[in-house]
């Protein structure tokens, strides 16, 4: 199944309020940051970083999520730019960002992640902030959402290592209870990473 088939329905397959990573770390998020928000899907977390005041621009893959995310944006009465793209193709050089959010991008094997990963790095702006959420390798065991695949998954060697350079306010892996939509829903096995860009 496309992610453009598995949006092509009325519900919101991750639900429409934010990860609670981007909630618990609101004091975090840089007050009307220049925001790029990666393969953000339905939009739940570029419209909620909008309603904090953040420039936000976000892209994904799916004409169907494109789709719901401007009308959940327009409900909410924002306007996050909105840009269909795969995460290949996106220039990541477009444009210098205080903030790039990365949750649950983890559909990408081992040398295309290296790929994004230094596309992340090329779109912070110096001094920008980097928030990435993800799964570690236990995920597969609960399969409660995310890839099947072990390889695809984060772990904190992984992040310190393609984010050498930046200086790591938190780096950490835990459990918790998920309740994002039927995609991502029930225990399951966690990681942040949030780190600067040298000024």
């Amino acid at each position: 199944m496309t992610w453009d088939q598995r949006y092509a329905t009325n519900d919101y397959v991750f639900g429409t309020s934010p990860s609670g990573f981007l909630t618990a770390h609101a004091g975090l998020i840089p007050r009307g940051a220049r925001t790029l928000c990666v393969a953000d899907g339905e939009g739940r977390n570029s419209v909620w970083l909008a309603q904090q005041g953040c420039d936000v621009t976000a892209f994904d893959v799916s004409p169907n999520s494109i789709a719901k995310a401007g009308k959940l944006a327009s409900d909410a009465g924002v306007a996050p730019t909105f840009t269909q793209s795969t995460i290949e193709d996106w220039d990541w050089d477009a444009a210098p960002y205080d903030l790039v959010v990365g949750v649950f991008i983890q559909f990408a094997p081992p040398e295309l992640r290296t790929r994004i990963f230094a596309g992340l790095r090329r779109a912070l702006a110096p001094g920008g902030r980097l928030m990435v959420h993800g799964y570690t390798p236990k995920q597969v065991d609960y399969g409660t959402g995310g890839p099947g695949n072990p390889d695809f998954m984060y772990t904190e060697t992984l992040l310190r290592d393609a984010f050498s350079d930046l200086t790591i306010l938190r780096l950490d892996s835990y459990e918790k209870d998920l309740d994002e939509g039927a995609g991502h829903s029930g225990r399951s096995a966690l990681i942040d990473l949030i780190a600067d860009a040298p000024a």
